[in-house]
C-alpha cells in the first residue's frame, strides 16, 4: 500500500515538472520577438564599434524616408488634377433661361438685360463652372494650372478662369454699371441656371498621380562587393548611417526572401528548451526538495516566465524599455521563499532568455547581473519594510554604476551617456517597492511563509499565544524555552531559525483543549490517576489532533502545521508505553494506542524542535542543572530518537547532530535556574524578587500573570 502511495505521488510529481516545462516553453517561445535583428548597433554621429567592415554583396544606397518625402512633396508641387467638361451643360442652361423669358420674365426684364444675360451665361460657361467645395480647395491648396478632359482630350487650363457658382452669379451682376439693372436682374433667379460644368475625376487624377510617385527612384546610388563602409572608431556620418541602413534593410529581406524564418524558430526553441533544461538540471541536482514540490516548482516557473514576458512587450514600445522591466524583483521574492542559490540561478536563466529581445545584449546581460546579485545580497533576510526601501535603492545605485562604468568601458567618452537610463533606472526601484505586495500575494496563492508573517506570528500578544500564556502558563512557558533552545541551535547548524522560532510557540497550542492533562500545567492534581493507560496514551496524542484542528481555523501557514504534526512524529508515550509493560508484561500490547500519528520531521527546523521538545521536557526530572547532567541527559535523548528512526527523513549530518548536542546544555542550564527560582516565586504567590522578574520580563518579553492557588486550582 504505501509503495502505491509513493509511486502515485512520484507520478503525479513528474507530471506537473512536465506540465510546467512545456507550458514555460511553449509561452516563451510564442512571445518571443519574431523581428529579424541585424548584428550591427550604431548610431548617428556616434563612433563604429565593430571592426572593419566591406560589403559583401552588391546592394543599394535607399534613400531616407525624408529623402523620398521632400522629392514627393516637390512632384505633388507641380501635379495638375484632372476634370471633366460637359459642354451641354452650358447649353441646357441658356435655354432653360430663354424659356423663363418667353415666359415669365419677358413682360418685367428689358430686351437688352435679356440679351447681356444670355451673352454672360455663354462667356461664364466656357470659362468653366465647378463646385463650391472644389473651388475652395483648388484656391486653399495654391494650384495654379488644372487639366480638362473633354473626349479623352486633356488640355491645360488656369485655375484663375475658373468660377463657382456664387463667384459666377456675383461676376453676372457686378459686371452691369447700372444700380437699377442689377436690382431688376436679381429678381431672376439667376443662381438657377449657374450649374456646374466641370466636376473633378478622381479616378484619373489617382491614376496619373500613383505613376508618376512610382518614378521616384528609392535608391540614390549602389555599394559594390568588397567596397569599404567603415572602420572601427570612425564616426558614422549621415551618408555613412545611410549606407548602414541599407545594408540592413537589405540582409533582412535576403533573411525573410531565403525562408529562414523558419529556421530562426527552431533555433529559438532550441536555446530557450537549453536554458529551461538547465535550470530543471539545477533544481534537480541541487534542490531536489524544491524540485519535487510542486508548488515551489510552479512560483518559479512563474516568475520566471512572467518577467520574460514582460521584458518581451517592453522591447516593442520603445527601444530601452527593456531596463523598466523590475528585473530585481523576481530573485528578490525567489529568496524570500526559497534560497540565494536558486535565486540567483533563476535570475540568471531569465535574464539569459530576455537578452535576445534586448537592443544592447551584453550590457543588458552585464547591467542586471550586477544589480540581481545585489538584490539578493541586500535582502537575504525580509523582516522590516525599511529594508525594501534599502534594497531598491541599492539596485538604483547598482544600475546607475554598472550602466557608467559599462559605457565609459566601451565608449570612451562621457558624453555618450544617456540621461533617459538613469529616470528608467529610478522607474525600476520605485517599481521594486511594489514587492512588498506581491510577496503577500505569492505568499498567500501558493501557501509560503516569509519572515515578515513568520515576525508577525512570533508576537506573544497574539490571541492564541496570549490564550495560550492564560489557561496553559506552564505550556507556554515550555514553549517559550523551546523557542530560544531551538533557535539557538537552528542558527549553529545554519538552519531557518525565526521559523524554528515562530514552530515552537505553536507547537503545543494542541494542549488548549484539555491543559491539565499535561504535567506542566498541574498543580498537586494529577487526573491521569483514575485513567488507564491506554486512555491516558490517547489524550496526550489527541494535543497534536487538536493543534492541527486549531491551526486550520487560525489558518496557520502550512510550515507552522509541520511542526505540530512533527514534534513527537512516531514516537510512543514512553512513559504510558512502558507503565503498561511493566504492569502487564503477558499482555500482548496494542503499539498504536501509544503511537503519534507522526509523520516525523522532514526538516532541519522540525528535526531540530522535536530534539528541543524533548529534552526540554526529561530536564524537568533533574534534581540539579548542571552542565554535565544536562550534557548527559541530552545525549542520551537525541541518540534515543536517532536510534527509534525519527530523524530519517531529516536531512540533518551527524556533524549536525553533534553542533545541537553541545548547544543544547549550555542553553538549558541558564534556562532551567531561571525556571527553578520562578517556580518558587510562584509558589509564594507573589513576584517579590525584582531582579529575577526583570530578567524573565526581558527574556521572554511578557509579563507573567502570577496566579494564587485559590485561581490554579479552580
Amino acid at each position: 500500500m504505501k509503495r502505491e502511495t509513493v509511486k502515485s505521488f512520484f507520478g503525479k510529481t513528474l507530471i506537473f515538472q512536465i506540465l510546467f516545462f512545456v507550458a514555460a516553453l511553449f509561452l516563451t517561445i510564442y512571445f518571443f520577438p519574431r523581428e529579424e535583428k541585424f548584428r550591427y548597433h550604431f548610431q548617428e554621429g556616434k563612433p563604429w564599434k565593430y571592426g572593419l567592415l566591406t560589403a559583401s554583396f552588391d546592394f543599394p544606397i535607399y534613400k531616407s524616408q525624408e529623402q523620398i518625402k521632400k522629392e514627393q512633396d516637390s512632384i505633388l508641387q507641380q501635379f495638375q488634377p484632372f476634370y471633366v467638361e460637359n459642354a451641354s451643360i452650358g447649353k441646357q442652361q441658356i435655354a432653360k433661361f430663354q424659356q423663363a423669358y418667353k415666359n415669365d420674365l419677358k413682360d418685367r426684364l428689358p430686351h437688352h438685360l435679356y440679351n447681356y444675360t444670355i451673352t454672360a451665361l455663354d462667356n461664364i460657361y466656357k470659362q468653366g463652372i465647378i463646385s463650391s467645395g472644389e473651388y475652395d480647395k483648388l484656391q486653399k491648396e495654391h494650384i495654379e494650372n488644372i487639366r480638362i478632359l473633354n473626349n479623352n482630350i486633356a488640355r491645360e487650363y488656369q485655375v484663375s478662369q475658373l468660377r463657382s457658382p456664387r463667384t459666377a452669379y456675383e461676376q453676372i451682376i457686378n459686371s452691369l454699371p447700372d444700380e437699377a439693372s442689377k436690382d431688376l436682374l436679381r429678381t431672376c433667379n439667376l443662381n438657377t441656371y449657374l450649374v456646374e460644368n466641370m466636376v473633378f475625376d478622381s479616378t484619373t487624377t489617382k491614376k496619373i498621380r500613383y505613376e508618376l510617385l512610382q518614378r521616384i527612384s528609392a535608391s540614390s546610388g549602389i555599394v559594390q562587393a568588397g567596397e569599404r563602409i567603415i572602420d572601427r572608431g570612425e564616426i558614422v556620418s549621415p551618408h555613412t548611417y545611410q549606407i548602414l541602413k541599407s545594408l540592413e534593410t537589405v540582409t533582412l529581406k535576403k533573411k525573410i526572401n531565403m525562408d529562414r524564418r523558419e529556421t530562426t524558430l527552431i533555433g529559438q526553441a532550441i536555446v530557450i528548451t537549453c536554458l529551461f533544461t538547465f535550470f530543471y538540471l539545477f533544481l534537480a541536482l541541487f534542490r531536489s526538495r524544491i524540485f519535487k514540490d510542486i508548488r515551489s516548482l510552479g512560483f518559479l516557473m512563474l516568475m520566471i516566465v512572467c518577467v520574460t514576458l514582460a521584458a518581451y512587450m517592453m522591447t516593442q514600445t520603445r527601444l530601452q524599455g527593456i531596463y523598466l522591466v523590475p528585473f530585481a524583483m523576481l530573485p528578490l521574492t525567489v529568496v524570500t521563499f526559497l534560497d540565494s542559490r536558486t535565486a540567483l540561478y533563476a535570475h540568471l536563466v531569465t535574464v539569459l532568455l530576455c537578452a535576445f529581445a534586448a537592443p544592447f545584449p551584453l550590457e543588458f546581460i552585464f547591467v542586471q547581473i550586477r544589480v540581481g546579485r545585489t538584490a539578493i545580497d541586500s535582502l537575504s533576510e525580509l523582516v522590516k519594510r525599511s529594508q525594501l526601501v534599502r534594497c531598491a535603492i541599492l539596485v538604483f545605485i547598482a544600475y546607475c554604476v554598472s550602466y557608467v562604468g559599462y559605457t565609459l568601458l566601451t565608449e570612451g567618452d562621457w558624453s555618450k551617456l544617456n540621461p533617459n537610463m538613469f529616470l528608467y533606472f529610478g522607474i525600476n526601484g520605485v517599481l521594486l517597492l511594489f514587492a512588498y505586495l506581491l510577496i503577500y500575494l505569492l505568499e498567500k496563492t501558493f501557501g509560503f511563509i516569509s519572515n515578515v508573517t513568520l515576525v508577525e506570528l512570533s508576537d506573544i500578544n497574539s490571541p492564541v499565544l496570549r490564550q495560550l500564556s492564560e489557561i496553559c502558563p506552564g505550556t507556554f512557558q515550555h514553549s517559550m524555552q523551546i523557542s530560544n533552545l531551538a533557535a539557538e541551535a537552528a542558527n549553529k547548524i545554519g538552519a531557518n531559525a525565526q521559523l524554528v522560532r515562530t514552530g515552537a510557540l505553536y507547537h503545543d497550542i494542541g494542549k488548549l483543549a484539555n491543559p491539565a492533562f499535561f504535567t506542566e500545567n498541574q498543580s498537586g492534581v494529577n487526573p491521569h490517576h483514575n485513567l488507564s493507560y491506554e486512555q491516558s496514551a490517547q489524550i496526550i496524542i489527541q494535543h497534536v489532533k487538536d493543534g492541527i484542528k486549531m491551526a486550520d481555523k487560525l489558518m496557520l501557514p502550512q510550515a507552522i502545521k509541520d511542526f505540530i504534526s512533527t514534534h513527537h512524529g512516531k514516537s510512543k508515550t514512553k512513559y504510558f508505553y512502558n507503565s503498561y509493560k511493566n504492569e502487564f508484561p503477558d499482555f500482548k500490547i496494542n503499539e498504536d494506542s501509544f503511537t503519534y500519528p507522526g509523520p516525523n520531521p522532514f526538516t532541519k527546523e522540525t528535526g531540530i524542535l522535536m530534539m528541543a521538545d524533548a529534552v526540554e521536557a526529561a530536564s524537568r526530572s533533574l534534581k540539579e542543572y548542571t552542565e554535565e547532567s544536562i550534557s548527559k541527559l541530552v545525549n542520551n535523548i537525541i541518540d534515543s530518537q536517532i536510534a527509534d528512526g525519527l530523524f530519517k527523513n531529516t536531512p540533518l549530518s551527524f556533524r549536525d547532530v553533534e553542533t545541537i548536542k553541545k548547544c543544547f546544555p549550555q542553553i538549558d542550564k541558564n534556562d532551567k535556574q531561571i525556571q527553578a527560582e520562578l517556580t518558587w516565586i510562584v509558589a509564594k504567590d507573589v513576584m517579590k524578587n525584582r531582579e529575577l522578574r526583570e530578567l524573565y520580563f526581558q527574556k521572554y518579553g511578557v509579563k507573567y500573570k502570577v496566579r494564587k492557588e485559590k485561581r490554579r486550582n479552580s
